[in-house]
């Protein structure tokens, strides 16, 4: 097996847990740097190369990984690498970036006859150690069909999901919805224990309904995705209710109430347009319009996803 010269870039927690694994795969020869070079001493024993600058690992590399803490120093990073690597040298940012800043970098390369892929990945620093991490990559095909392997070699899931600043698209669009619900759901627990339940008793009853045994993106795939509302799963009206109900429970017990409170007033509105008997869902309808988005997903296409993924379908709340 003919041996690649790959570089890594950034060796924080994460970074250096993946540099490791990538030193295990067959027929890589890793160089490593980092502002510090203390954090590449554990890589270098395991016969790791050092590299001084950025500029002598690009020289030294087909491939190079960068991994950093955001778009300036990706874009000072990159500029070194696009000076001195080979024609037809592949670039990898796996750092969470600027959708721009990853596009200007893919424009520069290009025109020095390299390659870039944005590969943002998901799973934090657990992950990193044990290889259980998503990469959601943007760029060609053909160029991310070549550097799989190594891209397996650090993670279990590799997915391409468009062209160039497509990973970094996903990866800010999922962690957005993350910290969105942590707020959310610091609002429901505040409002829970305030009213007297026991947070462990809150946490044991809510994981058993739909949407703790489900995956947190499942609940899109019935109405949402495919924008089918009609019939309902569980009407508008219905929905609308219970919310309300828990916008009261909350004012009863003094709790601040502003996801709950915004979410009411989504679902009045919907409401108002007369969709009181399509699906409760159909209140999403209002954020695709005032984004002037149309979104309508073939449901054979998705529902392929989901069985890839052993996704059980969506239920009513």
């Amino acid at each position: 097996m003919s041996t690649m010269r790959v570089g890594f870039i950034g060796l924080g927690t994460m970074g250096a847990s993946m540099a490791a694994n990538l030193a295990k795969a067959d027929g890589v020869e890793l160089v490593v740097h980092d502002m510090r070079r203390e954090a590449a001493a554990a890589l270098v024993e395991g016969g790791a190369r050092w590299a001084e600058t950025p500029r002598e690992l690009g020289a030294a590399c087909t491939v190079v990984f960068t991994s950093l803490p955001g778009p300036q120093e990706v874009q000072a990073v990159g500029a070194e690498l696009i000076d001195t690597m080979p024609r037809d040298g592949v670039i990898i940012d796996i750092s969470t970036n600027a959708v721009s800043a990853v596009r200007a970098l893919h424009a520069a390369a290009a025109e020095r006859g390299l390659h870039v892929l944005d590969a943002p990945i998901s799973g934090g620093p657990r992950g990193a150690v044990t290889r259980k991490l998503a990469f959601f990559v943007g760029g060609e095909q053909a160029i991310f069909e070549r550097v799989r392997p190594l891209l397996d070699a650090m993670g279990d899931r590799a997915i391409l999901v468009g062209t160039i600043g497509a990973g970094s698209i996903a990866k800010l669009a999922h962690n957005l919805s993350g910290y969105a619900l942590n707020a959310v759901m610091a609002e429901v627990f505040a409002m829970g224990a305030k009213a007297g339940l026991e947070p462990l008793a809150l946490y044991a009853a809510i994981r058993q309904g739909v949407h703790g045994r489900r995956r947190t993106y499942d609940g899109v795939t019935e109405q949402f995705l495919p924008n089918s509302y009609d019939p309902p799963a569980f009407q508008l009206r219905l929905a609308h209710k219970d919310v309300s109900l828990a916008c009261a429970l909350g004012r009863e017990v003094g709790v601040p109430m502003r996801f709950a409170a915004l979410t009411l007033e989504e679902m009045t509105e919907a409401l108002n347009r007369g969709w009181g008997q399509r699906d409760s869902r159909s209140a999403m309808l209002l954020e695709l319009e005032r984004a002037g988005v149309q979104i309508e997903v073939d449901r054979t296409a998705l529902q392929a996803v989901m069985e890839a993924d052993g996704a059980e379908p969506a239920a009513k709340p």
